[in-house]
C-alpha cells in the first residue's frame, strides 16, 4: 500500500484540475492510501526570502498548514499535483506551499549543489489552461506551468509518471472520456 497525497491548486471545488485529480485518485483507490488537500483552503504565509531554511532544513515562519503540508509531503509515496495555468504558471496559493516547502524538497550540499529529498518517490501533474490547443503550448501557457511544477519536482528527485493536459476550457469546459479513461489508467499504474 502506497500514500498519495494529492495538492488540488485550484480554487475551483468542481472545475476542471479538481475532477481530472479526482478520477486518478479514484484509479488508485484500491490498494492505496489517499489524501486529499485543497491548497486554497490552507492558511499560510508567503515565504519572506530570508533562507533561513537552507541551514536550518525547515521553514522558520510561525507554524501554519503548509508546515503540516510539508510533513504530509515527507510521508507520502506518491504526490498528485493539479492546478489551473495563471499566466504561464501554477496557481499562487500551490506556489507560496512550494515555496515555504523548499527544505522538504531539496538541501544543499556543503559545495552549495541541491540535494534530492524526495529521491525514488513518484509524481503526476495535471494541468489546465483557458488558451486553445496548439497556443497552449506554443505561448507557454499550460506549458509553463507544467514546467513549474516539474522544476520543483525534478529538485525533490521525483520520478514523473504521468502528466494531464486540459487546454481550451474557456471555450469547452467539458473533459472528454478519452481524457478522463488516461487520467484512471494513470491512477491504476500508482
Amino acid at each position: 500500500m502506497k500514500k498519495i497525497l494529492v495538492l488540488n491548486g485550484s480554487p475551483r471545488k468542481d472545475g476542471i484540475v479538481y475532477n481530472l485529480l479526482k478520477e486518478i485518485a479514484n484509479g488508485s483507490k484500491e490498494s492505496n492510501e489517499i489524501e486529499w488537500i485543497d491548497v486554497y483552503n490552507l492558511k499560510m504565509k508567503p515565504c519572506i526570502a530570508c533562507m533561513k531554511c537552507r541551514p536550518n532544513n525547515e521553514c522558520v515562519l510561525p507554524k501554519d498548514d503548509a508546515h503540516i503540508v510539508g510533513e504530509k509531503i515527507q510521508k507520502s509515496d506518491v504526490l498528485i499535483v493539479g492546478t489551473p495555468t495563471y499566466w504561464g504558471n501554477m496557481s499562487s496559493q500551490l506556489k507560496v506551499l512550494f515555496e515555504r516547502n523548499v527544505p522538504v524538497f531539496m538541501g544543499e550540499s556543503d559545495s552549495g549543489m541541491p540535494i534530492a529529498k524526495q529521491k525514488g518517490k513518484t509524481a503526476v501533474i495535471v494541468v489546465s489552461c483557458s488558451t486553445p490547443w496548439p497556443f497552449n503550448f506554443i505561448a507557454a501557457e499550460s506549458r509553463g506551468a507544467m514546467k513549474a511544477i516539474k522544476e520543483v519536482l525534478h529538485y525533490g528527485g521525483y520520478k514523473i509518471v504521468g502528466k494531464i493536459v486540459k487546454s481550451g476550457t474557456k471555450t469547452n469546459r467539458n473533459i472528454s472520456e478519452k481524457m478522463l479513461d488516461k487520467a484512471r489508467k494513470i491512477g491504476a499504474k500508482l
